[in-house]
């Protein structure tokens, strides 16, 4: 997210040392996760028996999720009951979509389709701090945070001073306000902590801090970014008790 020119003074940072994340905030007020709402009743089907056919049985089939092929979705545990997936352009591409899917009675149902960014050179299956590529995989969501306010998410969201995001990123756009709302991605991270907890239980080389957060308008280091108002609606709709995850990648790659 930060443009060459100003990288040296940016990543004195403790918030942008590494990924999007980093340090532990200056203060911090934690809200607890909302009660889980009630996961949705299984429908009936009211096609009469006698009136099956291999054309009805196909509409009744469960729905899997577009894009993603036999490998990503046995990835997705049978318990999860929504996924956020981001697909990328192109293995090298800082551009992607990401469309929340829930699961109902009969398969996923997708979301609205939103532009997006991920890091600016593209994709690795094996991400490394400082690379500026976001991690491939699928990974659980379970902490938010942000610099504004909660605004009704059921994570335990963590307010803090720490999230404030100065400078300008690799297109010359200000950063200001990218971290007014984040979600954690669980990659290299302890769940259950603050999004800025440094742990990093693979080692700090292997990079850390990976959110998603507020659109600046340009590539990011690792992380995924959407519009503020999509950022809100994800933090009010992800359940914990829905067992969240975030399936990541380029389109080829989700696609295996």
């Amino acid at each position: 997210m930060i443009q060459r020119r100003t990288a040296v003074a940016l990543l004195a940072s403790p918030l942008l040392l590494t990924g999007c994340g980093g340090g532990a905030g200056a203060t911090e007020r934690r809200t607890p996760a909302r009660r889980p709402a009630p996961a949705p009743t299984p429908g009936t089907s009211t096609q009469p028996a006698s009136r099956a056919t291999s054309e009805t049985s196909a509409e009744s089939a469960p729905r899997g999720i577009p894009g993603l092929g036999r490998e990503r979705l046995a990835a997705i545990p049978e318990r999860c009951g929504q996924a956020v997936v981001v697909t990328g352009r192109g293995r090298n591409s800082p551009l992607c979509t990401v469309v929340l899917h829930e699961r109902t009675a009969t398969g996923w149902q997708a979301g609205a389709a939103w532009p997006a960014h991920n890091a600016l050179h593209g994709w690795s299956a094996h991400h490394l701090n400082g690379d500026l590529r976001s991690p491939l995989g699928v990974y659980t969501l379970s902490d938010a945070g942000g610099l504004l306010p909660d605004p009704g998410s059921r994570f335990p969201y963590h307010r803090s001073r720490g999230f404030h995001s100065p400078g300008t990123g690799f297109e010359g756009e200000p950063l200001e306000g990218s971290f007014d709302y984040v979600i954690a991605i669980d990659y290299n991270r302890r769940p259950g902590t603050s999004p800025l907890d440094w742990t990093r239980p693979l080692g700090p080389a292997r990079g850390g801090g990976v959110w998603l957060h507020v659109d600046h308008g340009g590539p990011t280091h690792g992380c995924v970014s959407v519009a503020k108002a999509h950022m809100k609606d994800l933090l009010r709709t992800l359940d914990p008790g829905r067992h969240p995850v975030v399936v990541m990648g380029y389109a080829d790659w989700l696609a295996r």
